[in-house]
């Protein structure tokens, strides 16, 4: 049995991480705390409020909406990580489909250094080449040599990914045309080369089709709303007290929201953001290992 070290729970709640979304809202929750200061000092010391106030009464507004604020996060968390999610699975797919190509290379054709090497330089360069199209970046080549003059001739200003794609095939049309392989290993390695681009497409359905804008600044003005008229009940029954209160209450709902707002996104380069570059590498290594 595993001793448990109750450090390890502790340790992410007294550590303020790079990714962590109280750093990212300091500056906003010590505006929440300012205002609600102001307003408890406006509603008690000037102008001398009670608790029979009618302005009392708000905070039954917000045990009416704050039900429905709940929903609506739930489902915007939800939402944005079935995207992550999803994104996360399509690259564990590109991680079995690499290895299975670079198997069943290994496998038709052990005796042909010069085409195994090419289709590991090839499995690698696929997969380097679609994260930096997913995030936008330009291509860089850095996985080609002179030992395959065709991989020069794809150009960077196309998808790089169906180019490579598109030379893999090439090769297995030429390999089938030379007889090295027969028409049933011809199908089998089809198939591999066409879960390529499927994945590569899935992906790109994500990146292309964010959540309407729409259904996020709703949110965010709801957020807001409901926060800033916090204080003014709260203030008869907490005092001062209604600062942290406050603080912590914006703290919970504006996370939420902004960790859906990072994670729904998740083939960019920030910390909570799918390890792409890690995968990539992951893929290059093992497909040099099987196809050495």
């Amino acid at each position: 049995m595993i001793a448990y070290d109750p450090r390890t729970w502790l340790r992410p709640v007294v550590q303020f991480h790079r990714a962590d979304t109280f750093r990212k809202l300091l500056p906003l929750l010590l505006v929440v705390g300012l205002y609600t200061w102001g307003i408890g000092y406006l509603e008690l010391r000037y102008l001398k409020l009670t608790e029979e106030s009618f302005v009392s009464n708000i905070t039954v507004m917000h045990s009416i909406l704050g039900f429905a604020l709940s929903l609506l996060l739930v489902f915007r968390t939800n939402t944005a990580y079935d995207r992550w999610w999803e994104g996360r699975k399509l690259w564990g797919q590109l991680v079995n489909v690499s290895r299975n190509l670079a198997v069943r290379v290994s496998a038709y054709l052990p005796e042909d250094g010069a085409t195994r090497d090419f289709y590991a330089r090839c499995i690698a360069i696929f997969a380097h080449e679609m994260r930096l199209h997913l995030q936008d970046q330009r291509t860089a080549f850095e996985l080609v040599d002179d030992d395959h003059p065709e991989l020069r001739d794809m150009r960077p200003d196309g998808h790089v990914p169906a180019q490579v794609v598109k030379l893999m095939q090439q090769r297995l049309q030429r390999l089938r045309r030379d007889q090295h392989i027969d028409g049933d290993q011809l199908i089998v390695l089809n198939t591999d080369l066409t879960c390529f681009l499927d994945i590569c497409g899935a992906c790109e359905r994500i990146k292309n089709t964010p959540i309407p804008y729409t259904y996020s600044a709703f949110i965010k003005k709801f957020i807001v709303v409901y926060v800033l008229t916090l204080p003014m009940g709260f203030v008869f029954s907490l005092n001062y007290w209604a600062i942290p209160v406050v603080m912590f209450i914006f703290y919970v709902l504006a996370s939420l929201e902004l960790i859906a707002e990072e994670i729904e996104e998740p083939f960019g380069t920030d910390e909570n953001d799918l390890p792409q570059e890690k995968l990539a590498a992951m893929i290059r290594t093992n497909v040099a290992d099987i196809l050495a």
